[in-house]
């Protein structure tokens, strides 16, 4: 099914906190596939605040389900999204 990156974050955001997988385009130019989630917090280790807001870029910070970190998704590059057995194309 194809749809849009504005469909990809309501659809992403309407997960709450369960796992999805998307494959995305990193900045080098390679292909990666992705199982994260949402709902878990970030805690700063040094206590600062991240020094730009993530929507202002179409990122959004996700929990990486593999590597057991943050990452931020970027719907700008993104590819393929699948929730639930359902494979969407972002066009």
């Amino acid at each position: 099914m194809n749809i849009t990156t504005d469909k990809a974050k309501e659809l992403i955001k309407e997960t709450n906190g369960r796992i999805f997988s998307s494959t995305f385009v990193k900045k080098d130019n390679s292909i990666r596939t992705l199982t994260a989630r949402l709902g878990k917090k970030y805690k700063s280790k040094t206590g600062r605040k991240a020094p730009y807001k993530a929507q202002n870029y179409d990122l959004l910070p996700v929990y990486d389900m593999r590597i057991k970190a943050f990452r931020m998704l970027n719907f700008n590059t993104l590819l393929t999204l699948t929730i639930n057995k359902t494979n969407y194309k972002i066009i």
